[in-house]
């Protein structure tokens, strides 16, 4: 009995994959070289927020960060092109797409005074945060 379950829940498990390889696009570039998500790394001081992000492949005037309050939205428009040659023949590979990342913060964020850097693919963002944007406690009456 033990077997028979044992292959009946191989072939479950076979479906969601068949059905998840089926309903990729064909890709001729690698998946490991195509833009994924926003990786992002977030430090905090008592003044202010320090946020790396990593977006290969985009341009400064591809990057757009908007700030509300204190929420925080990243994104990006990538391209991504290589070339092979093989011999006589030439491949060219072309990736567009977009990516996006957003993200509450524990405290406001004083948006005049932000600064945001890009360089080798890396968003550095600097995020003072509001003064009298601290949390109060209320007092239960």
């Amino acid at each position: 009995m033990n077997n028979a379950l044992s292959r009946l829940d191989r072939i479950e498990n076979l479906f969601p994959e068949v059905l998840r390889r089926w309903s990729r696009p064909m890709q001729m570039l690698d998946d490991s070289e195509l833009p994924g998500d926003i990786r992002v790394d977030i430090t905090e001081s008592d003044k202010e927020y320090l946020i790396t992000a990593e977006i290969p492949g985009a341009k400064k005037e591809d990057v757009r960060v908007t700030i509300d309050g204190s929420y925080v939205s990243i994104s990006a428009e990538v391209k991504k092109e290589q070339e092979k040659k093989h011999g006589r023949s030439l491949v060219r590979e072309t990736y567009r797409g977009s990516v996006s990342r957003g993200f509450s913060l524990a405290s406001e964020v004083d948006d005049k005074n932000a600064v945001a850097k890009l360089e080798d693919g890396v968003l550095r963002l600097t995020l003072p945060k509001r003064e009298g944007g601290a949390h109060h406690v209320l007092k239960i009456q």
